[in-house]
């Protein structure tokens, strides 16, 4: 599928240079683009939709399984 965009000239010169650095068309350029800005996004809603689920359905996990989890992620914050 052809699409028509607007795209800044300094943005469009930035994709073009960096397209050709990497030895790829300027269309190819683009559809890795936004098949990553996608699927970035997709990630999002998975985490947010199981988010959802778990506040009103708690996790059955075994109260030690959860201590043990806890303590082999040490004290990152998520």
């Amino acid at each position: 599928m052809k699409s028509d965009i607007s795209i800044p000239n300094p943005l469009f010169q930035s994709a073009q240079q960096l397209a050709e650095n990497l030895g790829i068309s300027l269309s190819d350029f683009y559809m890795a683009a936004l098949s990553d800005y996608v699927i970035s996004h997709e990630k999002g809603n998975v985490t947010e939709i199981l988010n959802q689920v778990y506040e009103t359905e708690p996790s059955e996990i075994e109260p030690e399984l959860v201590t043990i989890q806890m303590i082999s992620v040490g004290g990152d914050s998520w």
